[in-house]
């Protein structure tokens, strides 16, 4: 009898598990609570009003359409039994598996003030994104009406918090947004009015970064009009604003990009985690103690052959998905051993406005225009689907000719 496999998570690592087991036509259930698969490191994007919803998310069963041995069903996972080998869905649905696969990402974490999160959003997914651009068009809106100096300047004034990549792609977009586009649009905001204030708890951004890049990333964020400040700890976030030390910041929108956690899905399989919840597992990414259980992705914890952390990346888990799926079908099919999984680095990049941009390879390193493009099509590449990457490509040109941005849209904008 075919062993079945459940893949729990529909992110990079999952989508690319299933793909690999369903290639050599293993049977596969895969799981997630939304019905579509999303382009994560483009997601600020949507929340600056550059890109749609739609241009970053594939449904899941139109990836997958290719595999007839993959089942994907829509349900959250709310309990595991790895004793009796069974998955509980939020409905009451029931799941056997002779594999389990985990790969249910990471979420927000507001190191214990949860409490923030209602002023200040994350950026995980599409709600988030489109969340925050409904803050971001709204404080225009309300600040074109009116003439207190005070309360114009809180409107304007836009706080993000963290300065690792997301913290400092958002920043610039922000900026950018502002600059080329809103104050065109509105006839009594001008864009010395508004301010982009970037702030990070360390000595300085982009920590894993070489210093040099970093020193380049914060020079273009104050070209764009990004004020940086670093040793800067956030003490309380409310409706009107965000305090760091004895100093309280009047803002309007704050952005919450300082930490992630992983998905709380990885603590019921009763084993040992990290403090940010992350499952320690061995090089094949099965999990110490449990028979046929893995994790990947965001929600494990993986070491190089030196015993160094691999970051949570969208390439670092796009790897483990396509490794582990060619390992499970050669050890389903063939009863081989799985080799430890050996990740390869295609380079870490973050975006800082127009025409910059920074690319760490490792044993190379670039900085500006030419990065810029390099990351520019790298991420058309990396988009599921020809459509995807025709229409992003050609939304970005337009966008870069026209100094426009197309999808300033406000959907339910939050009342707090």
């Amino acid at each position: 009898m075919t062993e079945r496999v459940v893949v729990i998570g529909a992110g990079f690592a999952g989508v690319a598990v299933a793909k690999g087991l369903g290639a050599a036509g293993v049977p596969v259930t895969l799981v997630d609570k939304q019905n579509y698969h999303l382009f994560q490191p483009l997601l600020y994007q949507v929340a600056t009003a550059a890109l749609s919803p739609a241009d970053i998310a594939e449904p899941v069963r139109r990836m997958l359409r290719r595999h007839p041995s993959v089942d994907v069903v829509l349900g959250e996972a709310s309990g595991i039994d790895v004793g009796a080998q069974r998955v509980t869905l939020g409905d009451g649905k029931v799941l056997t598996y002779d594999r389990l696969v985990l790969a249910t990402g990471a979420t927000h974490a507001y190191f214990g003030h949860d409490d923030w999160a209602r002023f200040a959003p994350s950026l995980k997914s599409i709600a988030d994104a489109r969340a925050i651009r409904s803050r971001l068009l709204t404080a225009f809106e309300e600040a074109e009406m009116i003439d207190d100096p005070a309360a114009r300047k809180r409107l304007m004034t836009f706080v993000v918090i963290g300065g690792g990549p997301t913290g400092v792609e958002l920043a610039g977009a922000i900026a950018e947004l502002a600059r080329y586009t809103l104050t065109k649009d509105f006839h009594r905001v001008g864009f010395k009015e508004v301010n982009v204030l970037l702030l990070e708890a360390g000595p300085r951004i982009l920590t894993a970064f070489p210093e040099k890049l970093a020193d380049y990333a914060v020079r273009k964020l104050a070209a764009l009009g990004v004020t940086v400040r670093v040793n800067g700890a956030v003490g309380a976030i409310t409706k009107d604003g965000v305090q760091v030390g004895d100093e309280i910041i009047p803002a309007s929108v704050a952005i919450w990009a300082a930490g992630v956690k992983a998905s709380p899905l990885g603590a019921l399989l009763g084993v040992a985690t990290d403090k940010a919840g992350r499952v320690m597992v061995n090089r094949d990414l099965s999990v110490p103690g449990l028979a046929n259980v893995y994790v990947l992705g965001d929600t494990a914890l993986v070491r190089d052959a030196s015993g160094n952390q691999l970051a949570g990346l969208a390439q670092v888990a796009k790897q483990e998905g396509q490794y582990l799926g060619r390992a499970l079908a050669k050890s389903i099919r063939e009863g081989k051993a799985s080799p430890d999984f050996v990740f390869r680095n295609r380079g870490n990049a973050a975006i800082v406005g127009r025409h910059s941009a920074i690319f760490d390879f490792g044993w190379s390193r670039l900085s500006g225009p030419l990065a810029w493009f390099l990351w520019a099509f790298i991420h058309i590449y990396l988009l599921t689907g020809f459509e995807h990457r025709l229409l992003v490509a050609i939304q970005w040109l337009w966008r870069y000719l026209s100094y426009d941005h197309g999808a300033r849209l406000i959907v339910e904008p939050e009342r707090t």
